[in-house]
């Protein structure tokens, strides 16, 4: 039989308002689809990135559950989520540097989501090939909606530094998709 969250430790889950397993599950399935959708449509349609940040999602929510009121649920995991998505980018970021340094003498590699994709999905599929920083702060500058500031501070650079990467982003984007039309 497994133990319920009180027994495992987790007492009060989520700021003392979900306090029992079948409340806990109400929460987490009613939050699911919308913290996966959240994270499915920024990684590219990609359904393994999406399942596994997801996952770490909620992981981190348990881990974190008296910092949150029952009026910001929702908002609360999204958040974290987002952060989740951020540090994915930093870490794909790194894996194409590390890659740059290895074959500097030729262009960058160009980056892929494997994952199911649409033929009328031309901006996801541009999206795709940008490098790792330009999409990550494209993605939460202007699919997330997050200000500048914000989008500097998760992903650990200045806000001219992140200006810079938008600039670049929306350029790359524009030849993409006069290229592709």
């Amino acid at each position: 039989m497994t133990p319920s969250l009180a027994e495992q430790g987790l007492p009060g889950v989520l700021g003392g308002v979900l306090t029992d397993d079948v409340a806990f599950r109400a929460w987490y399935d009613a939050t699911l689809p919308r913290v996966y959708a959240y994270l499915y449509h920024r990684c590219g349609r990609d359904r393994a990135l999406a399942e596994e940040l997801t996952q770490q999602t909620f992981v981190d929510a348990i881990r974190t559950h008296g910092r949150t009121t029952a009026d910001d649920r929702v908002k609360w995991v999204i958040g974290i989520a987002r952060h989740r998505l951020a540090d994915h980018f930093r870490a794909l970021e790194r894996r194409e540097r590390s890659v740059l340094r290895l074959v500097s003498d030729r262009r960058a590699p160009e980056v892929t989501w494997v994952g199911p994709r649409e033929a009328d999905d031309d901006v996801a599929d541009a999206l795709r090939r940008l490098p790792a920083a330009q999409r990550a702060a494209l993605v939460l500058r202007y699919v997330d909606d997050q200000p500048v500031r914000e989008v500097a501070r998760l992903l650990g650079r200045s806000e001219g530094a992140v200006e810079s990467l938008l600039s670049r982003g929306r350029e790359a984007l524009r030849r993409t998709l006069g290229d592709e039309r």
